[in-house]
């Protein structure tokens, strides 16, 4: 069968159906409410890797609206990591002494079905305007702690070549600011906008560290067109970081593991972090337990190398931050209602997955 073409991104479930991504049925049923409910953006790029005759196609899971995301579990949460809790501005989230988060816009080249942001994000969304944007900048060089600036969003390789390289160049002349991180999916998802220029933005400068870190999830979405972008971001002197969400169906074997870890790696991409998926609303159908996580890492080790080896991560909920889910960051709580995990001040926070018994004695 060939594969579906799209002309241009779809942002409508009327445009997956003309384009042969879903069937005529979706109009009428929960598929057509999961999109009126939550973004919808399905690139050319995407659209060519989808098998619409495989129901349970890897990439068409991650995209494309599905009527179980209209299901939402006591547990889930609209700010599943707590952004608002430490946003001293908009666009500005601080929650570790030495980084902050700057969120430049809030639009996204696809939108991903299990994100956890997915309440915020959207084409209705706009550019944080110049007088925000200063504010936010103003911010970052007033703290002389702030050793890394990461801008996420949305995905901020949606800015233009030139706004992102006068970003760029804003920060860069901020001295106690060493590295700036993106966090993107524009490599796997829309290619064709790595272009040179947007290479030339992204080129160190000042002596500042560039990192862009690639959300992808399976191998398939490192296209050849994918990878000729990394290394042309690579040949600019940008390190490249892999993030991936451990996903239900589409990534939670050791073998799908394992190949989506050593093509990042053969594209010049380390692996960085595997998320534990985030309790956002609607998204229990994607969610692995903590447990078969776990055991597939473990699995992972041995598989492939140390290159190879990302940090299974979990973000507690309330905006307690990051923490790696290993032996000595989390155990499983006597009373055998979830998880103990101990976060990066050495605090303990009980995390209970949905479905598990949240009566405390």
């Amino acid at each position: 069968m060939p594969a579906p073409y799209l002309p241009r991104t779809a942002h409508r479930l009327e445009e997956l159906i003309g384009a042969g991504l879903m069937p005529p049925a979706a109009a009428a049923d929960g598929r057509a409410a999961a999109a009126a409910q939550f973004a919808v953006a399905v690139t050319p790029a995407v659209a060519a890797l989808i098998d619409p005759a495989d129901p349970a196609d890897p990439i068409a899971r991650q995209y494309l609206p599905a009527a179980e995301e209209l299901d939402v579990a006591a547990a889930e949460l609209a700010d599943p990591i707590g952004d608002a809790a430490h946003s001293p501005l908009p666009g500005l989230v601080h929650r570790y002494p030495d980084r902050v988060l700057l969120m430049p816009v809030e639009i996204c080249a696809v939108y991903c079905r299990f994100c956890f942001r997915r309440e915020v994000v959207g084409p209705g969304a706009k550019l944080l305007d110049d007088a925000a944007l200063d504010r936010a900048i103003d911010y970052v060089a007033a703290n002389p702690a702030i050793f890394e600036v990461i801008l996420t969003g949305g995905d901020p390789l949606m800015l233009p070549p030139a706004r992102l390289g006068r970003l760029m160049t804003r920060l860069a002349a901020i001295d106690h600011v060493q590295v700036i991180r993106l966090h993107s999916r524009i490599p796997v998802a829309a290619p064709e906008r790595v272009t040179e220029a947007m290479a030339e933005a992204l080129r160190p400068a000042a002596d500042k560290a560039v990192y862009v870190a690639v959300h992808c999830n399976h191998p398939r979405e490192l296209t050849a067109e994918a990878r000729r972008g990394l290394r042309r971001l690579s040949e600019a002197g940008v390190a490249l970081l892999g993030q991936s969400v451990l996903l239900a169906g589409i990534n939670d074997d050791v073998e799908t593991l394992a190949a989506l870890m050593r093509a990042l790696v053969a594209a010049r991409v380390k692996p960085y972090y595997l998320h534990q998926l985030d309790l956002a609303r609607g998204t229990g159908h994607f969610r692995v337990p903590l447990e078969k996580g776990r055991a597939l890492v473990h699995a992972l080790r041995g598989r492939v190398s140390g290159l190879a080896q990302p940090t299974y991560i979990l973000d507690i909920p309330g905006g307690q931050g990051k923490s790696p889910i290993t032996a000595d960051w989390i155990e499983v709580a006597a009373d055998g209602c979830g998880w103990w995990v101990e976060d990066w001040q050495g605090k303990r926070h009980r995390y209970l997955e949905p479905g598990q018994d949240s009566a405390i004695d």
